[in-house]
């Protein structure tokens, strides 16, 4: 070997060595929002809050019908029957409040539970799609300036778990 061989061997760039290193993103807030066990998941929560979301909604209008009583001043006949009004609107609105902060409070749990859940089968998912198709690094993608399509395997995971889904749908 010449002199001049090993010298352009020892001073190209060493990635022109290295092997191809494939990259891949994924974009879990879509994931959450668009695949099927996400929209399953959305569709048990929403049952499973709608009493209370009825409750609710049936409180505000008590308390809407007390409010126009009172502003109109029907079926009040003296001053202790306002006062005992206004008390029970101030009661109904305290109700309402607390209703309304554990509903937010209990669905916030709930949802985090369900989507909990999701993000283990994603994962696992996203491992199966990094062996099979030889990935080096899959990075979680959130509020990215750019990013090419080419290296976007969020609708191959959203693909994945749809027919996971589909599989454990069926009897």
């Amino acid at each position: 070997m010449s002199i001049f061989a090993v010298t352009l061997i020892l001073t190209l760039p060493a990635y022109l060595y290295a092997e191809e290193i494939k990259i891949g993103v994924v974009n879990t807030e879509k994931i959450l929002r668009e695949s099927m066990p996400a929209v399953a998941a959305q569709k048990k929560i929403e049952k499973e809050f709608q009493v209370r979301e009825t409750r609710i909604r049936e409180l505000s209008v008590r308390i809407r019908a007390l409010q126009q009583e009172l502003e109109k001043g029907t079926g009040i006949a003296d001053e202790e029957g306002r006062r005992l009004k206004e008390r029970d609107l101030a009661g109904l609105s305290r109700q309402y409040q607390r209703a309304q902060q554990q509903i937010r409070e209990d669905l916030s749990l709930r949802q985090n539970e369900e989507y909990g859940l999701i993000l283990e089968r994603t994962n696992q998912v996203i491992n199966e799609l990094a062996k099979k198709y030889s990935y080096d690094l899959i990075l979680q993608l959130q509020d990215s300036v750019y990013r090419s399509a080419r290296i976007d395997i969020t609708d191959q995971v959203i693909k994945a778990l749809n027919a996971q889904e589909s599989v454990a749908g069926k009897p």
